[in-house]
């Protein structure tokens, strides 16, 4: 639903651009490491869950509270993983946002199950417990919320929720890593986690995701159907003598060169962060009193909730505002855009359900949600011309 410029000629993950030229939403930080540690890869000739897979998932394991961790090629695929593990498919459904990106609906539906969309909080944008609540059915397998922006929604009403109906718990958090609920990381608190390594991400490895789980048996499960419904990563931790086919299966595995690339990033994660903090800051500071003097939200500090900036937001008062405040940004050469589309009012969502739900807040939101250029290359000037031209917008 977005289209991002491409990102080219960059030095050290900057989006470094000359002055007045335009300022991109989202930038990789890369520098030589990622091609050098590429390189190490090819050489290696390892197709897929090598050297590299097997460290970064490591060293994703570490910052996961020792969840195992299974690298896909997408969060897309690390979403089906997980629901396929659990064993959710056809005649079940399962419970989302409907403010969210296309893939969240797309795993559920390339199961055999259905998507029910439901409503987001007004705080955190995240699924609504109440809402779900409503629409639990017998049908009702899993609930599948979202981390936006990496803020949690209210997780400990959605995990009693499902303990209360024998759900399972399903987290998207494409957006989430390195962001917490109540000290737990992000992903770790349901049954299973899934995680986005795209270019527009924190960490990136150009395409690719991951999925944690905790219960041994699940991540068994999960294992077998990423490799093909083979026996294999069993074969090459040499706990069988030969791999053969033992389970419906699929090819998830990441390649073994973009492992790598995401083991370079990994080096970078704490710096990532920090600079990502540092322009979410000034922008919180900078942009405070402008909004609260015309009625605009920005993205909001909730208790119990360490975010990971991923993104900055307002929130217009109304849809016309939203808009008129994109177009001049875009002629400051701002790159901001909004988000998303919701998905029950999407042409394939009207097609699953010719009636779509009522949910006001998504409605709303997905009206008047602004995101801001947030990314570790960007310079003080360029912030500077960020909030210069957003406080100039005449509300």
């Amino acid at each position: 639903m977005l289209a991002y410029a491409p990102v080219t000629d960059q030095a050290v993950g900057s989006a470094a651009t000359a002055t007045g030229a335009p300022i991109l939403l989202s930038a990789p930080f890369l520098d030589d490491q990622e091609a050098a540690r590429a390189a190490q890869a090819l050489h290696s000739r390892m197709a897929g869950n090598g050297p590299f897979t097997q460290r970064a998932e490591k060293r994703l394991s570490e910052r996961l509270e020792g969840s195992r961790v299974l690298l896909t090629t997408s969060c897309t695929h690390a979403l089906e993983l997980a629901l396929l593990a659990l064993g959710i498919g056809p005649g079940q459904e399962v419970i989302c946002p409907s403010f969210t990106f296309v893939s969240t609906a797309n795993a559920i539906l390339r199961v055999g199950a259905r998507p029910v969309f439901a409503d987001v909080e007004d705080a955190s944008l995240g699924l609504d417990p109440a809402d779900a609540a409503r629409r639990v059915t017998p049908r009702t397998a899993a609930l599948l919320p979202v981390h936006y922006a990496g803020v949690a929604p209210d997780m400990d009403a959605l995990l009693a929720l499902a303990r209360t109906r024998s759900l399972r718990v399903i987290e998207d958090a494409a957006q989430g890593l390195g962001a917490t609920y109540d000290g737990r990381a992000l992903g770790t608190l349901g049954d299973a986690g899934c995680y986005s390594f795209h270019e527009t991400k924190n960490i990136t490895c150009g395409e690719g995701g991951a999925l944690s789980v905790k219960d041994p048996e699940l991540a068994a499960r999960a294992e077998i159907i990423r490799e093909k419904g083979t026996n294999r990563s069993a074969f090459l931790r040499g706990e069988v003598d030969k791999y053969t086919w033992v389970a419906e299966g699929s090819s998830y595995v990441l390649s073994d060169v973009l492992a790598a690339v995401l083991d370079a990033q990994l080096d970078k994660f704490d710096e990532i962060h920090r600079r990502r903090r540092g322009v979410s800051d000034r922008y919180r500071a900078e942009l405070g009193d402008w909004a609260r003097a015309r009625g605009v939200r920005l993205i909001p500090s909730l208790p119990g909730r360490e975010v990971n900036d991923h993104i900055f937001y307002l929130l217009l008062p109304d849809e016309a505002a939203r808009d008129r405040c994109l177009g001049h940004l875009r002629r400051a050469g701002v790159q901001a855009t909004f988000h998303y589309v919701p998905l029950h009012t999407s042409p394939f969502g009207r097609s699953l359900d010719p009636e779509p739900p009522r949910l006001p807040v998504t409605d709303r939101v997905a009206a008047t949600l602004l995101r801001l250029p947030l990314h570790p290359g960007l310079t003080d000037e360029e912030v500077e011309r960020v909030v210069a031209a957003v406080r100039s917008f005449p509300a």
